[in-house]
C-alpha cells in the first residue's frame, strides 16, 4: 500500500501582526506622517477653539440683549407717565397761584375764605402726594446753589450777602420724575457775592499731630 501523504511546506509565512509594508517605510516618511498627524490635530484644535469662542460670544451677546431689554422694560414702566405728568403740572401751578393770591389779613378776618383756602391747601397736598407715589417730586431750590441741569435762570440779581450762584427766588417750582428732569425750576440767581470754594481749592489738612492739651 503506497503512502499518499503530501510533503510538508516548511516555508515560513509572514506574521499577520506585522504589516509587510512597514518594512518599506523609512524614518523620514514616519516623521512626515507624524508631522501631518500633528498638523491635522492642531488644525482641528484651532477649529474647536474657534467654535468655542463663537459660542461664548453668542452667549455673551444673548445676555447683553436680555439685560438691555430688561432695562428698557424697567425704564418704560418707570417713565410711562412722563407725558401725562407734564400735562398735569399746570394743576399744581394753579394751586400755588390760588394760595399765594389770598391775602393773609383777609383770611384772618373771613372764616369762609379761610375754610376755602384750607381746602385748596389740602387739595394741593393730595396732588403732590399722588405725584410722589408715581415717582414725581417737586424741586424748590430756594437758597441752594444753582444747578443748570435742574434749574433755569430767568434773571440774575446783585447780592453781596450770599455766595454767587445762589438761588434767591423761585418763580416756578420744577419737577423730577425719578432721576430725570421733568421740568426745570425757574429761578433768580445771585451774583456779586463771594465765590463758593471748591473742594480742590480747600487748604490741605496738616499732617502734624495735634498739640497736647
Amino acid at each position: 500500500m503506497s503512502d499518499d501523504k503530501k510533503p510538508i511546506d516548511e516555508t515560513v509565512q509572514p506574521s499577520a501582526a506585522t504589516p509587510p509594508e512597514m518594512g518599506d517605510v523609512s524614518v523620514e516618511q514616519l516623521k512626515a506622517m507624524i508631522a501631518a498627524l500633528q498638523a491635522d490635530l492642531e488644525k482641528k484644535s484651532a477649529e474647536a477653539a474657534g467654535k468655542q469662542d463663537q459660542y461664548l460670544r453668542a452667549v455673551a451677546e444673548t445676555e447683553n440683549v436680555r439685560r438691555r431689554l430688561e432695562k428698557e422694560k424697567e425704564e418704560t414702566a418707570k417713565y410711562a407717565i412722563t407725558k401725562f405728568a407734564k400735562d398735569i403740572l399746570t394743576v399744581g401751578d394753579n394751586f400755588q397761584r390760588a394760595i399765594a393770591a389770598v391775602p393773609k389779613d383777609a383770611v384772618e378776618s373771613d372764616p369762609a375764605l379761610k375754610t376755602l383756602l384750607d381746602g385748596v391747601i389740602l387739595a394741593e397736598r393730595d396732588y403732590k402726594t399722588a405725584l410722589e407715589r408715581h415717582g414725581v417730586r417737586a424741586i424748590d431750590p430756594a437758597g441752594q446753589p444753582f444747578n443748570p441741569h435742574h434749574h433755569q435762570a430767568v434773571m440774575e440779581q446783585e447780592n453781596a450777602n450770599v455766595p454767587a450762584g445762589t438761588v434767591l427766588q423761585v418763580y416756578q417750582v420744577g419737577y423730577m420724575i425719578d432721576d430725570r428732569n421733568l421740568r426745570p425750576a425757574m429761578v433768580v440767581v445771585s451774583r456779586g457775592g463771594p465765590k463758593v470754594a471748591k473742594a480742590d481749592d480747600a487748604a490741605p489738612a496738616s499732617s502734624e499731630p495735634p498739640a497736647d492739651a
